[in-house]
């Protein structure tokens, strides 16, 4: 049997996976609030079109969510000595790319998560419920558990400093 070395960059150091009970409860306020609003549109459509309209679609983009945030939520994130990542390999940011990890009472992250700076901009990505990149900013949480949200940032800070990087 063939050792890992120590510090082989695939090597998974943390991983983060969906709290089961966070999960179900985003997904079925989204679908249960979609199926409300179609519900009103069809029982007791209002008389003007425009509200008609507004009903629908916005019943639609809450269905939509909650089939978007059930799909994207279903998988475990990485953090291996290069990167972070999904288990089916969609990589979420490299390590080298990072300036600092934030996860503080007052930053603008999703619950239970951290926030990202990146030095460079990778483009956006959207899995609803889970993690979202525009910019320079990476934030991982939403239907994460805390305590390994706090791990995973922690340990990418360590990793941040170990490359003689600030964190």
């Amino acid at each position: 049997m063939a050792r890992k070395s120590k510090d082989d960059p695939n090597e998974v150091l943390a991983d983060i996976t969906p709290n089961a009970s966070r999960r179900v409860a985003a997904v079925g306020m989204a679908g249960l609030l979609g199926a409300l609003l179609l519900l009103i549109a069809g029982l007791r459509p209002p008389q003007d079109l425009g509200w008609l309209v507004f009903l629908i679609a916005f019943g639609a983009a809450c269905l939509w969510l909650a089939i978007s945030m059930w799909r994207a939520s279903s998988v475990t994130i990485e953090l291996t000595r290069s990167e972070l990542r999904e288990v089916n390999g969609r990589v979420l940011c490299a390590i080298d790319n990072v300036e600092r990890v934030d996860r503080g009472l007052f930053a603008f992250k999703p619950a239970g998560g951290f926030l990202v700076k990146l030095k460079a901009p990778v483009g956006r990505v959207y899995a609803p419920g889970l993690w979202w990149r525009a910019g320079r900013t990476l934030a991982v949480g939403g239907v994460t558990k805390r305590g390994e949200a706090k791990e995973v940032a922690d340990l990418m800070t360590v990793l941040l400093v170990k490359s003689g990087q600030k964190g």
